[in-house]
């Protein structure tokens, strides 16, 4: 009775552990084939998206053709980001991937940006890039890619793509969540709506409030 006793916590420990670890997957796994994305349902809420009616699924719902076109990149970062997640690829649904075409002109930015629900990895297809991440330590990492090299995110840092070459750079990214998020730091901060007060912001970046000003109109505030 005493060995039975003291092997009880020990399994609830080993328990307790497997189930952590399950449950920190990007996306949890799917329970059936398919399950493309009903994206116009309303009555019901979920974590992710019901799905459409077997009867109603088409080939159509797992072909997407948005990656193959190059982005517009004529805006204040000189970069554009076409995404394949789940809101434009509804066939993703349940099944814990998405990708991003990544355009970037000379000298344009991909600007520091995070994703909450995903580890991300980069592989250049043209052009050079400077790509890095910072660490939960305050550690920078980086590596300028040519083409055909790949270079990985952890889950939730921040890092920045930057073309250091003379010509357009492509890069693709893959996600293992069929929505991963973004949080782009500078239109969060100076782009938010309400707008965060100037004072805050003043004072977390050291600089005067008209600093501030300056750079939220420049986002919309």
């Amino acid at each position: 009775m005493e060995l039975h006793y003291t092997k009880r916590p020990f399994l609830l420990f080993l328990s307790f552990t497997l189930l952590l670890v399950a449950s920190t997957r990007a996306d949890p796994d799917p329970l059936q084939d398919l399950c493309v994305a009903d994206l116009g349902a309303t009555s019901v809420v979920v974590n992710g998206f019901p799905c459409k009616p077997a009867s109603n699924v088409t080939s159509d719902d797992f072909f997407f053709a948005g990656l193959s076109r190059e982005g517009n990149t004529s805006n204040i970062f000189a970069s554009n980001v076409t995404s394949a997640n789940v809101l434009s690829f509804p066939g993703l649904n349940t099944l814990g991937v998405s990708m991003n075409r990544v355009d970037v002109a000379p000298g344009g930015l991909n600007p520091p940006h995070s994703h909450p629900r995903a580890t991300e990895l980069i592989i250049l297809l043209e052009g050079r890039l400077l790509v890095g991440f910072i660490s939960t330590s305050n550690q920078f990492f980086s590596k300028v890619l040519n083409p055909g090299e790949v270079f990985v995110v952890p889950k939730g840092l921040i890092h920045f793509q930057y073309n250091v070459g003379d010509k357009k750079a492509l890069a693709i990214t893959t996600f293992d969540s069929q929505l991963p998020g973004v949080v782009i730091a500078s239109t969060t901060l100076f782009g938010s709506t309400p707008a965060i007060p100037d004072d805050v912001l003043a004072k977390a970046f050291q600089v005067d409030q008209k600093v501030v000003t300056a750079i939220k109109s420049k986002f919309g505030n």
